[in-house]
């Protein structure tokens, strides 16, 4: 196997959004199986992987490894997934509450309460291998959350739920029944892994740096941008302390120290007497 094919496979990994212990994972499992094809195995001559090396990994959070993106990105991104295409619907709910992959796959509508607003945050989508998936607990006590939502998710939410029975009744006996919010036309949930193609599509085709966590990201900048309140940005997105909201958006944290100073700055130069 040729060294360029496994460094890509890692490398196209590291942009679909990836974990560094999920590429860990691979190229572990890639090294044990190709040393065994060497020693005992005999099958090949050497290991491809001795020319592999790990994608690396900015510890440093900035805008530009968080791939945040901008609203006409956004745009564009839906217009690819328009309303009635499978990741529509996750697209929209993740730009607008910040909730993880996970949360929004897991989301069913006994949690949505679209007369007072809220979306409940109480269960995520985690696969078992071999197709099966199930619920289980958020990532932390604090990511058991309610979400306040605006009108323009309402009216999608809505919408989509008519969309759903009207497909129930088209596909009779071969709609796949469930509570789920996410769902493709015929009934059948949306998973984290078919959010993993949609990373794809945005990078390769779309040319836009992204991750579905992307949209986490950007609906927290857009609201410390727009003046929201820390504590209740930190309380939205399910962070169990302050200090990690500060920390992830670091970048926006500290225009906003400089913006506070001009605006300081302003209030002086017109209270203050000029020498």
């Amino acid at each position: 196997m040729n060294p360029n094919i496994l460094q890509n496979f890692l490398n196209n990994k590291r942009i679909e959004g990836y974990s560094k212990n999920s590429i860990s994972g691979f190229y572990g499992l890639l090294s044990g199986a190709l040393k065994y094809a060497v020693h005992p195995g005999q099958f090949i001559k050497e290991s491809p992987m001795i020319y592999v090396k790990m994608p690396r990994f900015n510890n440093i959070k900035n805008e530009d490894n968080l791939k945040i993106i901008t609203l006409e990105q956004f745009n564009t991104i839906v217009n690819r997934f328009p309303k009635g295409s499978n990741f529509y619907i996750p697209l929209q709910i993740a730009f607008n509450t910040g909730m993880r992959a996970a949360e929004v796959c897991g989301l069913t509508w006994d949690c949505v309460d679209l007369e007072n607003k809220t979306i409940k945050v109480e269960k995520i989508l985690i696969g078992k291998g071999k197709g099966i998936w199930e619920f289980d607990t958020p990532k932390t006590k604090s990511s058991c959350r309610t979400i306040c939502i605006g009108e323009t998710l309402v009216k999608i939410l809505s919408h989509h739920k008519t969309w759903q029975k009207q497909n129930k009744l088209k596909y009779g006996k071969y709609y796949k029944k469930s509570n789920f919010v996410c769902t493709k036309e015929n009934g059948e949930n949306i998973t984290t892994d078919s959010l993993k193609y949609l990373s794809r599509v945005v990078n390769y085709e779309l040319h836009i740096r992204f991750n579905f966590h992307s949209l986490r990201h950007t609906h927290a900048t857009m609201l410390l941008e727009s003046g929201a309140n820390i504590k209740d940005i930190q309380e939205r997105l399910g962070h169990s302390n302050l200090a990690t909201t500060m920390d992830t958006y670091s970048h926006v944290t500290k225009k906003m120290k400089n913006d506070t100073v001009d605006i300081l700055e302003n209030m002086l130069s017109k209270k203050l007497p000029t020498t």
